[in-house]
């Protein structure tokens, strides 16, 4: 285990910002404030070889390898007087898909019954784009990854569950409270253009561009604090697409280091220990690439980036955390509605155009081809951002808006690329999600939402509620996903966010509607619509690359030899360099567990101190031949690395000629840490 390491913050971080009212006192501590609160915390890596990885939409970029491992973060929060309760579920994925969570939920049926259900469940997704794909029922976000990866989807499945069991099983009298505050260097706005259509009086409320708000909610019990939840926008893509090993990027760092390093977490074992989950709200316009170029800024090392924009989000949310709070009072409850977003009539109070307005099938831009530049989102060269960047396109789409007025009316003025909405590539209809957890209010939407669509969210549900916007946040990514949510003025401007946009103009108006509607129903302590039901889409998924057939060694070599064994002795600071002769890591997944140890001696012993969870290590795989696998672990050696005797020690499996798989393992030479 890491001793802990608690470095005062660095990051410049604005006094907490005023949060509900009173204050909170020895006895909220003492008597549980109502709550109780459990914690869990669960392995949803996937397939680690050769897999099309999530989010730059990149054919190129296949896992080959991990360098930290994804996670489930789940806190169930149950009203002791009500009994309601809530699951927030945060996953280091890039998004979460509708077919994953009608899977957990009935996993967790056959588990609890009717314990979680529809309303009490919330997953949201970090956005991590260095993780596999083929997790999704629709084929859009399936194409990278050559189609459906079951491996995969049953993995993160599998670790929500897990995360939520353990949260069930961990619940116990807890206080929650809040605190605000801002975070000021960990994004800047990558839509600027059209950030700027909109009106000056929602640009003030942004005066540099980016929602800077950084919001911490502290569970504690009997005055010793268990666990946090921080939502701060930032996109969660340091990591560029150059980049093939699994990692949880800024974000996942954030929480590997409260956890791991500063509290001593042990992923491997059964309590939870400290939970940290670094959640998302409205990131879609905020890049961490503070150059405004992939993978610069605050350097020009995409790795390092990713450690520092963690880093300030943890010495934000630590300092806020540390500082003066705000006790949430008033319980749990939920909303919950499916939309069919491509043939919504949206009423004339929302729209400000006078009349109904509709949102139209999902429709891709020109400017969706171009990708994010800024984030280096797998764009094509001949596309480009903007209204008038792509002359062709626009040439068709004028035909098409004459051909068809209502396309017009609801798409204009983009340039139509794709339908994949009408080839029933994307969903149509979306689930919402409104979570009251005592003062605060999660507006839970499928989308990458800006910062001033998010504001807009906000107020509305806020107006609707009658309380503060501060005390309503945008969970993005949640329960499904479908693209961007952009404002109207922003959608004119058509860069790749509005291009992304699927349900045309006024998508955004549409969930202003439907959230006021949710919360009306909220406040008035009725029943709400629930709307038509999603579809499963299950049973037909399409798969275009198959599994493992067969590892074979090298003639002459065997399984876990070592074909490049470390140096006789190392310091602190430098790289320990294994290679062995492996097996494809896709056979088993190791959920739970481990390629990979790096163990020091203890008496007749030895200690595990670093696993393929870790910051300080990388399991890369490469292909060796035709059937053979070359495995290359590497390992940094912390600065505070203990003096004395070390090996490295990796753990594989193999698929023999009858598809029998058969673990194995190989071990280095003992080297010196002096």
């Amino acid at each position: 285990m890491p001793e802990p390491v608690d470095r005062p913050p660095a990051t410049p971080v604005r006094p907490p910002l005023p949060v509900g009212r009173g204050s909170l006192t020895r006895r909220d501590v003492l008597d549980g404030h109502g709550f109780l609160v459990g914690r869990g915390i669960a392995d949803i890596t996937g397939e680690p070889a050769e897999v099309g990885m999530m989010g730059y939409a990149s054919p190129g970029q296949r896992t080959s390898g991990i360098h930290l491992r994804q996670r489930s973060r789940a806190f169930v929060f149950v009203d002791r007087e009500s009994g309601q309760r809530v699951a927030l579920v945060t996953v280091d994925l890039a998004m979460v898909f509708a077919g994953v969570r009608h899977a957990v939920l009935e996993a967790l049926a056959r588990r609890f019954g009717d314990r979680y259900d529809d309303d009490s469940l919330l997953i949201a997704a970090t956005h991590t784009h260095a993780g596999p794909g083929g997790f999704a029922h629709h084929t859009l976000y399936n194409i990278t990854s050559l189609g459906f990866r079951p491996r995969t989807f049953d993995a993160i499945v599998a670790g929500v569950v897990e995360s939520v069991a353990l949260a069930d099983r961990d619940l116990a009298p807890a206080t929650v409270s809040i605190a605000r505050g801002e975070l000021t260097d960990a994004s800047v706005n990558r839509s600027r253009r059209a950030f700027e259509r909109n009106p000056a009086a929602d640009r003030a409320a942004f005066p540099t561009g980016i929602d800077p708000t950084t919001t911490v909610l502290r569970v504690d019990r009997a005055g010793r604090p268990v666990g946090m939840i921080n939502w701060f926008a930032t996109h969660n893509t340091s990591m560029t697409v150059r980049n093939t090993l699994i990692s949880g990027d800024n974000k996942g760092y954030a929480a590997y280091h409260w956890e791991r390093e500063v509290a001593g977490v042990d992923y491997r074992a059964d309590a939870p220990g400290f939970v940290a989950a670094f959640a998302q709200t409205n990131a879609g316009d905020a890049s961490p690439n503070l150059h405004l170029r992939p993978g610069s800024g605050p350097t020009e090392d995409e790795v390092e980036n990713t450690r520092i924009i963690g880093l300030r989000q943890f010495e934000a949310a630590r300092r806020l955390w540390a500082g003066p709070r705000r006790p949430l009072a008033g319980g749990v409850a939920t909303r919950r509605a499916n939309v069919d977003m491509s043939a919504l009539a949206v009423r004339p109070e929302f729209t400000g155009s006078g009349r109904v307005e509709h949102t139209g099938a999902a429709t891709l831009g020109a400017s969706f081809a171009a990708g994010s530049t800024e984030d280096g989102g797998g764009g094509l060269p001949v596309f480009g951002e903007g209204v008038d960047a792509n002359p062709a396109v626009r040439a068709v789409s004028r035909l098409l808006y004459r051909a068809c007025p209502d396309l017009r009316r609801r798409q204009a003025p983009k340039d139509v690329l794709l339908t994949p909405g009408l080839l029933g590539w994307t969903p149509k209809v979306l689930p919402l999600h409104l979570v009251r957890l005592g003062s605060l209010h999660l507006v839970g939407v499928p989308h990458e939402v800006t910062a001033v669509a998010g504001l807009r969210l906000r107020r509305t549900v806020a107006d609707a509620l009658g309380v503060s916007p501060e005390d309503v946040l945008v969970a993005g990514y949640a329960n499904s996903y479908a693209g961007y949510l952009t404002t109207p003025e922003e959608y004119d401007q058509q860069d790749y966010e509005g291009g992304h946009t699927m349900y045309g103009r006024w998508q955004l108006p549409a969930y202003q509607q439907e959230f006021a509607r949710l919360a009306a129903d909220l406040l008035a302590g009725r029943p709400s619509d629930r709307g038509p039901a999603l579809p499963d889409r299950s049973g037909e998924q399409v798969r275009l690359r198959p599994d493992v057939v067969l590892d074979a060694p090298p003639p002459g070599r065997r399984f876990g030899e070592v074909v490049r064994e470390p140096a006789a002795r190392y310091r602190p600071g430098q790289r320990v360099r294994v290679e062995f002769v492996g097996a494809h890591p896709n056979n088993d997944l190791h959920r739970g567990g481990t390629y990979l140890e790096v163990q020091r001696r203890e008496g007749d012993g030895w200690r595990t101190v670093a696993d393929d969870g870790d910051w300080s290590t990388r399991f890369r795989w490469s292909r060796w031949g035709l059937a053979a696998s070359r495995i290359e672990v590497s390992w940094d050696v912390p600065p505070r690395a203990r003096p004395g005797e070390y090996r490295v020690t990796y753990h594989g499996d193999a698929r023999g000629v009858s598809g029998r798989i058969t673990a194995f393992h190989g071990a280095s030479r003992v080297f010196t840490v002096a």
